[in-house]
């Protein structure tokens, strides 16, 4: 399910006859999935992906697989921060495949991630799924360690996102961010802001009174930053924008816990490892 360090790895989940979700794990270098969780259902697993060192360096690679099999329930995330360090020179990636068949639900829900000056990141995120199959993936993303009076002054960060479901593509979207340029200030992207959030979710529309009501909480949770929620047929997608991880991690999870019940038919349990 996870590898480092451009090792190979892989696995995935699937749904048994008595309806809960198993766990198949596997893994090369530091990188690694924890023994799973059921803290709300056994339909649903929680799966921590863990990296041992705490941070990744210039040259690190990180490949991530995950593969959820019919009417099978996966949430995974993480136990902590990524931090993405000093370059050194060398391009540090990240990339993520994601797939679940028919009738299953796949969250991606790590916490926040941290890039400190000089980092040199690439990052990729690719998701399949079955034409009935649902899916939320969030993330934060926040330049330079702004709470430590650290900011992100020099390097680049760039990302490529795609989702399909059944053989369509119905999200796409990439870009790169590179300090001191105007990619930091200008209002198509950071507008000047340190922290961003996104999550995107991917099933039935939801209708137009629920929406509204979406675009209130999350306004109201953005405190001073900015949010904003977009529906295009079977994708919904929310932003934020702001200078507080900490505000940003409220906003997305309230907005997790509203769109879930909604989306998944499951009322949202906070992960325990997200309150140590």
């Amino acid at each position: 399910m996870a590898r480092s360090n451009g090792d190979d790895g892989g696995g995935g989940l699937a749904r048994f006859r008595d309806g809960s979700s198993r766990i198949e794990r596997s893994h090369f270098g530091p990188l690694r999935v924890q023994k799973p969780l059921y803290p709300e259902h056994p339909a649903v697993c929680h799966a921590v992906i863990v990296h041992p060192p705490g941070g990744i360096l210039g040259g690190d690679v990180l490949n991530i697989s995950a593969h959820v099999g019919d009417n099978a329930h996966a949430l995974l995330t993480t136990p902590g921060a990524g931090k993405w360090y000093r370059a050194n020179g060398f391009v540090s990636q990240q990339q993520v495949a994601l797939a679940a068949t028919a009738g299953a639900a796949l969250e991606w829900l790590p916490q926040e991630t941290i890039f400190f000056n000089d980092a040199d990141v690439r990052m990729e995120h690719q998701v399949e799924l079955a034409a009935d199959a649902t899916y939320i993936g969030g993330e934060i993303l926040c330049f330079g360690r702004t709470a430590s009076g650290e900011s992100f002054n020099s390097g680049r960060v760039s990302q490529r996102t795609s989702i399909r479901r059944g053989g369509k593509l119905v999200w796409f979207e990439q870009g790169a961010l590179r300090a001191g340029t105007s990619s930091m200030t200008s209002p198509l992207a950071l507008a000047g802001y340190t922290v961003s959030a996104t999550l995107i979710a991917v099933g039935l529309p939801l209708n137009a009174a629920f929406l509204g009501e979406l675009r209130e909480l999350t306004s109201a949770l953005a405190n001073d930053g900015r949010s904003g929620a977009t529906q295009m047929k079977q994708v919904l997608v929310l932003r934020y924008l702001g200078n507080s991880s900490q505000i940003a991690r409220q906003w997305l999870t309230h907005a997790w816990q509203r769109i879930r019940p909604e989306l998944m038919q499951r009322e949202a349990i906070v992960p325990r490892i997200w309150n140590t």
